[in-house]
């Protein structure tokens, strides 16, 4: 493909708005319209990036406008239609995390773009941070062994948002699992190699978001008149090759500070992400090993710019649909085990 990628985005507020920012600065992309529901934020996207082509629906953009591949930035009740209908257009397709509301809605998408011969890619970019990739490649370069188990935590203390619909479960189909949760689960998974999930067990609890805030916090005065998700949510899944995963998330936990990150103890050695560090035994000593430099690059950007070479021809994707289904499937299993108070199999 000589020519440049003509990239139309549906959902023009703050994460799309992010993605553009990195779009317009790349040379074979060329941004040729967006679609939203929201005039105001139609108005703002017309004015920060000067794109006139703009529609309320998202179907009439595909229909007036030609382009390449479209980006999915709604929310997350809005991603697998607006997926299916670029995809049945001819076009190819990233949509944000999560992939989709569940993973009946995931394997739909993922099935029209396999029908259809197009290319579907999840929004995961934290596999794409410098020390991700810096410790993936010491995975696989043998340095961990066999990996038997993986720990992944995305904690706040005290962080619900206080704008967008992230308190709404019939909106956003949970809370912090399905929207932090899932960018460390996804990394773990990454690292562990992607073994097939069959079974969850999880506990998951509401008991600050549902009330007004009265603690001074960096995100105060939620609606708490609308709040349905999960405080906390603590998990723990099986892999079909004998590995586990825990998982903690919350949007409200009583610990002394945030925490993002991903431990992986193996065979032959261990790593975590936060500090990046790899333990092992070297010369009959235990050794923790810290890499002077991982790289310096934005995960956002790589995330794009990989999308974008991707649909080109250029290289693979790190980040197939096949990964995000994947993902959801984890996601589904702990809210079923927490709904149902026991531990439930994955198919």
């Amino acid at each position: 493909m000589a020519k440049k990628v003509r990239v139309g985005i549906v959902g023009t507020g703050g994460i799309g708005r992010r993605q553009v920012q990195t779009l317009v600065k790349m040379q074979d992309v060329e941004l040729v319209a967006g679609a939203d529901v929201s005039e105001q934020a139609l108005e703002l996207f017309k004015q920060q990036f000067n794109v006139t082509r703009l529609f309320k629906d998202y179907n009439e953009m595909l229909k007036a406008v030609e382009m390449d591949a479209v980006t999915v930035c709604t929310p997350n009740c809005m991603h697998k239609d607006p997926t299916i209908a670029a995809l049945k257009a001819g076009k190819d397709v990233m949509v944000e995390k999560p992939m989709a509301m569940n993973a009946a809605e995931a394997q739909e998408m993922v099935d029209t773009a396999k029908r259809l011969g197009r290319k579907l890619v999840i929004g995961f970019q934290w596999r794409l941070m410098p020390s991700s990739q810096a410790l993936k490649r010491c995975i696989d370069a043998g340095q961990i062994g066999d990996v038997m188990f993986c720990r992944v935590q995305a904690l706040r203390r005290r962080g619900i948002p206080n704008w967008g619909v992230f308190g709404r479960k019939e909106l956003q189909g949970g809370g912090p699992l399905i929207d932090i949760g899932v960018h460390i689960m996804e990394t773990g998974h990454y690292f562990m190699g992607k073994p097939k999930a069959v079974s969850a067990s999880a506990g998951m609890w509401t008991y600050l978001g549902n009330k007004p805030s009265g603690v001074l916090s960096v995100w105060p005065n939620w609606d708490h008149k609308t709040y349905t998700v999960e405080d906390l949510a603590v998990g723990f899944i099986r892999f079909a090759n004998g590995a586990c995963m825990s998982v903690e998330s919350s949007f409200v936990a009583h610990i002394e500070n945030d925490v993002f990150n991903v431990q992986i103890m193996g065979t032959k050695g261990g790593c975590t992400f936060s500090p990046t560090k790899v333990y092992r035994d070297e010369a009959g000593l235990m050794v923790n090993v810290e890499p002077a430099f991982v790289g310096n690059w934005d995960s956002m950007d790589k995330k794009l710019e990989g999308w974008i070479a991707f649909v080109r021809g250029e290289r693979q994707s790190e980040c197939p649909g096949e990964d995000g289904l994947a993902v959801q499937k984890m996601l589904d299993g702990l809210y079923e085990s927490a709904e149902k108070g026991r531990e439930v199999s994955i198919s």
